[in-house]
């Protein structure tokens, strides 16, 4: 049987052997540490910079402790959970490190990319839509698609959506997918065949666990109620751990929307195309019900929305953002007519027996329950600890829309609860976690650990001679004069695009700001002949991504998803252009609640949140420019707040030790 130490000396041999054989002494301390929360069942964090190999210093260690578990009799099946934020470095994971990982370790082990249920299709409900698509489906557009989904179960090897070779409208997979609540388990003639239930076997007989940030928290939200997605586990490895946060407050509260009620009734009943479930059933009486219903909707969001505009003029509203400080601001006769409804059809269930049938309709029923549930808990502020608002916005043809949503003001309690205190060793990696040198106390707070071991690492890379951070100091200060830094601004972007000749990305903290720089810029780059790619076009990340960087002398305008998760090697990217420091505005109720929480505590909600936060993202953007060991390049703030505030300091402080150079253009 391994024990600590031989997993320990292991580790350090594996790690010498990883990424081309090169020896890596932040690699080996990572997997020591990892090793060490791992066998004694701590939790830890840890920042390790760009270039340290990250996932093989927690893979190497997390896997050589599974040996213990293979030897021992009678005792459970110990799995090991890994969790990223990005699709990217699960496919970094699942197709490259761990396959390497396998020929290297002396230990037999097996690796799963798990997926929500919802990511399969289903045989029965396929099946059953290819029967009575034309009544289902609102269009002869959506029933088109479905013999192409025949077509594709022939041929595709998991089942998944990912798989799929055709764009899927997601109204038809909705109506195909895997769905628990409509699922008839070993009783279903699909069984034998199920894409999913292949899946969950092998995730039950799976070692390690590989997962996206999103899965986890849905599953980890369920834990509260006594389910779960995932099998059990006693390790989980958090990678990309800066965003746990923002994941964690998504799943772990309330969202809904307008349309996703008029979706759930028309998906039953659509009188003006007359389609639907109970037509196909011929529920005449249950279709007068969801007629009746979907009046009752448009009063109900009416009614929030005339009590959003009487509000208008109050603090709580922010941009397209109201703050609902106190429960039951309306009526809501909704909900008792969605669940009138759902015991309609669920008493025809009980006439049917058809089994797929019979699903159909009680899943239709139980979503429903759902619906009127969740209307109703966001209405009383049902949820502990919670702050509520509402959203507003148009779509493409103008129609109001409005989105009910409530977080956790703090989620660090239910992390704590419900996985820091549950599960024997919990990691957290990142190469941006720290603040202002080495502080852990701002990301320790947010993630509720008050127990555990914290480890800084510095990269490998050579930062004082591959980069240069260029601090422009004759900018007007943006929070006090935000007119002339955007014209200052876009005069600097020519003067720093022309020294690097494009391969540059400039970095803004909002679309509104990106839109009006890229307007201004746009003459001058294509007169001098700069390939121009901007996130405000809507193209996809990653499209947008490898277009750059198959494009010489280039430049892309990015926001919010490119400061972090962006891996640019090479000659493509040789400057990145931050114009602003990252500052969150207190625009959003769930910051605002934040803030006021800090405040109300005693705290200064600048330095004790809004700086450290943008400390982070500050990281992220300067992590952008060095990717490799030949890498080289420049980051030129535009922010003169940077060096003529006291704050400033600590945004520099958190960065490798870099060359400074204070430049005026």
């Amino acid at each position: 049987m391994l024990t600590p130490h031989d997993i320990l000396g292991e580790s350090q041999k594996i790690a010498q052997r990883l990424d081309a054989y090169e020896h890596r002494a932040e690699q080996i301390q990572m997997a020591d540490a990892v090793a060490n929360a791992i066998a004694s069942k701590r939790h830890l964090i840890v920042e390790a910079g760009t270039g340290v190999g990250k996932s093989f210093g927690y893979l190497v260690p997390a896997i050589l402790s599974l040996a213990e578990n293979q030897t021992a009799k009678d005792e459970p099946k110990k799995r090991i959970v890994v969790s990223t934020h990005t699709i990217s470095l699960q496919e970094q994971l699942i197709d490259k490190d761990i396959p390497f990982l396998n020929s290297v370790i002396p230990l037999e082990f097996s690796a799963v990319l798990a997926k929500g249920r919802g990511n399969y299709v289903s045989l029965r409900r396929l099946q059953d839509a290819a029967s009575q698509g034309r009544t289902v489906f609102a269009s002869e557009h959506e029933f088109d698609q479905v013999p192409m989904l025949n077509k594709w179960v022939k041929e595709t090897g998991d089942g998944s959506r990912s798989d799929l070779p055709i764009k899927i409208l997601p109204q038809v997979w909705d109506e195909v997918r895997s769905d628990s609540s409509n699922c008839l388990g070993r009783k279903c003639p699909k069984h034998s065949d199920c894409y999913y239930f292949k899946a969950r076997n092998r995730l039950q007989n799976a070692d390690v666990l590989i997962v996206n940030h999103a899965l986890f928290f849905s599953d980890l939200s369920l834990r509260r109620l006594g389910v779960n997605i995932l099998p059990d586990y006693h390790t989980v490895i958090l990678d990309e751990a800066h965003t746990v946060v923002d994941v964690a407050s998504d799943h772990l509260g309330i969202s809904i929307t307008m349309g996703q009620v008029e979706y759930t009734l028309k998906r039953l009943y659509n009188g003006s195309r007359n389609k639907g479930l109970l037509v196909v059933h011929e529920l005449g009486e249950a279709q007068k019900m969801v007629v009746r219903a979907l009046a009752e909707s448009q009063t109900f969001f009416n009614d929030v929305l005339g009590w959003a505009e009487r509000h208008s003029g109050d603090t709580n509203r922010r941009n397209n953002s109201i703050r609902i400080t106190k429960p039951g601001i309306v009526a809501n006769k909704l909900s008792p007519k969605l669940v009138g409804i759902s015991n309609a059809v669920e008493q025809a269930a009980e006439n049917i027996k058809d089994a797929s049938a019979k699903q159909n309709l009680s899943s239709a029923g139980e979503r429903l329950t759902a619906v009127a549930n969740a209307l109703e808990s966001w209405r009383l502020q049902s949820l502990e600890g919670g702050v509520y608002w509402l959203e507003q916005s148009l779509n493409r043809q103008g129609k109001q829309l409005i989105n009910l949503m409530a977080a956790p003001i703090d989620v660090g309690p239910e992390i704590r609860e419900h996985l820091l205190n549950k599960t024997d060793s919990v990691i957290m990696a990142s190469a941006t976690i720290a603040t202002g040198g080495s502080s852990f106390d701002f990301f320790r707070n947010r993630v509720g650990m008050t127990k555990g071991d914290v480890l800084k690492l510095g990269s490998p890379f050579d930062y004082k001679n591959q980069a240069k951070l260029i601090l422009v100091t004759n900018m007007a200060n943006p929070s006090e004069n935000r007119e002339l830094h955007e014209r200052q601004c876009v005069d600097a972007i020519k003067e720093y695009v022309a020294r690097t000749d494009g391969h540059a990305f400039v970095l803004f903290t909002s679309y509104d700001l990106l839109r009006r720089t890229e307007r201004a810029l746009t003459p001058w780059l294509s007169e001098h002949d700069y390939g121009i790619f901007s996130q405000a076009s809507g193209t996809p990340r990653g499209q947008l991504l490898e277009q750059f960087k198959s494009t010489p002398r280039s430049v892309l305008f990015g926001t919010d998803s490119f400061w972090q998760g962006v891996d640019v090697q090479g000659d493509a990217l040789q400057n990145v252009i931050i114009t602003k420091l990252p500052f969150s505005v207190p625009d959003q109720p769930l910051l605002q609640a934040r803030l006021d929480a800090i405040r109300e505590s005693g705290g200064n909600p600048f330095s004790d949140y809004q700086v450290p936060e943008a400390v982070i993202k500050f990281k992220q953007g300067f992590g952008r420019l060095i990717r490799s060991k030949t890498d080289t390049g420049i980051v030129v703030v535009l922010d003169p707040r940077i060096k003529t505030k006291q704050y400033g300091k600590i945004f520099v402080q958190s960065l490798p030790e870099t060359e400074i150079v204070l430049e005026t253009f």
